[in-house]
């Protein structure tokens, strides 16, 4: 059994229109089963930097309490449905293990850190905190991911630093074009010899022509049957410690209600037993 966590998180997103996070959350999970959707709380105010660089601190650090707590009761497979990208860190720590790998499917890296994000949100820091380079209480609890076992898949739009770091490391970046091969993917998680994965997916790594609903849609993206296809694959290939899909942000109910068959779909391909 699958269970949907649903966490309408807005503080870590950089956009004028993060609230808009919060209505897309809501709005997806109004179509899953509700027997198997548990909600986490999040709070009503933006938060404070507490100095750390990371932009509404203070709120990320009590969602990320509350998640945790709501996961540690959980003994199903989850999948986290936001709301920002950030979410996923308290997923994946929850079932981190060191033959763990991490497919984080973005148009966006979110490979910044603190010292060279523009924007000091941290959903554009979420990748990076697997590796341990924000601060401590953002990152993973136990130990960091390494970067041999992150892969960054659907990336179109780097900024210049995460572009340099990318370069710099070990953290695998799959173009949209090599992903039109599921297997491609498939076997450098292989070769990285991890056994089990967590998926993670930021609905703007599709291609805007499929889904209106997000912040920054950037063009090129992959179909959404070329997303669940890679999902499928992976899913045959290693198995799957838990999920996340993130960055609905519908501008009204009726534009929410197009896109939620793509999306639907999409969760379908996590939550499938």
């Amino acid at each position: 059994m699958t269970r949907f966590v649903i966490v309408p998180q807005w503080q870590g997103s950089p956009s004028s229109r993060a609230m808009a996070l919060a209505d897309g959350a809501e709005a997806i999970s109004g179509d899953l089963p509700r027997a198997s959707v548990v909600r986490v709380s999040v709070p009503i105010e933006a938060g404070e930097s507490l100095d750390s660089g990371v932009l509404r601190a203070s709120s990320l650090h009590k969602v990320r309490r509350s998640i945790a707590d709501v996961l540690a009761s959980e003994t199903d497979r989850c999948v986290l449905i936001g709301g920002d990208c950030s979410i996923a860190v308290a997923g994946i720590d929850h079932v981190y293990h060191p033959d763990l790998a991490v497919i984080w499917f973005d148009a966006h890296a979110d490979l910044n850190s603190t010292s060279t994000s523009p924007s000091g949100a941290f959903a554009g820091m979420a990748a990076r905190a697997l590796l341990g380079d924000v601060p401590a209480e953002l990152a993973l609890s136990a130990e960091n991911l390494t970067p041999e076992r992150l892969f960054v898949a659907g990336s179109r739009a780097l900024d210049d630093e995460e572009a340099t770091f990318v370069a710099e490391s070990p953290v695998s970046l799959f173009s949209v074009d090599a992903l039109r091969e599921p297997q491609t993917l498939v076997e450098a998680v292989r070769a990285s010899g991890a056994k089990r994965i967590y998926i993670h997916v930021d609905l703007d790594v599709l291609d805007p022509a499929h889904v209106t609903g997000v912040q920054n849609p950037m063009p090129f993206g992959l179909e959404p049957t070329e997303l669940t296809a890679t999902i499928a694959a992976l899913r045959a290939a290693f198995d799957l410690s838990g999920a996340s899909l993130a960055g609905f942000a519908p501008a009204t109910p009726a534009a929410a209600v197009e896109d939620l068959g793509t999306i639907l779909r999409i969760i379908g391909a996590l939550a499938a037993v």
